[in-house]
């Protein structure tokens, strides 16, 4: 039973942070707290991390933080919000990579929406369905979200003013410390 909470838990920290790194929108505080609090149960440090992003979306108006996230996901090369692109540029492999995720969608009656199938918000909100003990889960954390993360933290110094900063380094500590 404990080991069916702490997934489920898991779960919905996976889901909160698909909510945090989609296009900002005006209940964002509200997700903030909850991924927060969800975080406390077994991330208590990167709880704790995530107060200065909370801080940056109480604190900066919507249309503000709107800009941030373009500059940030969008703009920003090296940081775009598709992991494929992330993992191999604009190439073959990145497109089947997204065909075998096309496939795995498909395979467990998964909706992308109006979404590329590598968007990362759309990655995490997929492992959230999904049990820890699925092996393309698994593969799918190892050999994809973490590196892709990785990248993305590696543009960032620790003293770095972006407010997504912090939920791009606590996503990768939930990601590490899942497997």
């Amino acid at each position: 039973m404990k080991n069916e909470i702490k997934e489920k838990t898991q779960q919905q920290i996976y889901r909160c942070f698909s909510l945090l790194l989609e296009y900002p929108k005006p209940d964002l505080i509200e997700k903030t707290k909850t991924c927060i609090d969800l975080l406390k149960q077994d991330y208590s440090d990167a709880a704790e991390k995530m107060a200065p992003f909370l801080s940056s979306v109480e604190s900066t108006p919507l249309g503000r933080l709107e800009e941030i996230y373009t500059g940030t996901f969008d703009i920003n090369p090296a940081c775009h919000i598709f992991a494929g692109h992330i993992l191999f540029g604009e190439s073959f492999k990145r497109n089947a990579f997204m065909a075998t995720l096309s496939e795995e969608y498909q395979k467990r009656d998964f909706d992308a929406g109006k979404e590329l199938v590598d968007h990362i918000p759309i990655l995490l909100k997929f492992i959230s369905q999904l049990k820890s003990d699925d092996s393309f889960v698994n593969d799918l954390i190892t050999d994809c979200l973490i590196p892709v993360f990785q990248k993305m933290n590696a543009n960032f110094k620790d003293t770095s003013p972006n407010p997504y900063v912090p939920v791009l380094r606590t996503a990768l500590v939930v990601l590490e410390g899942a497997n």
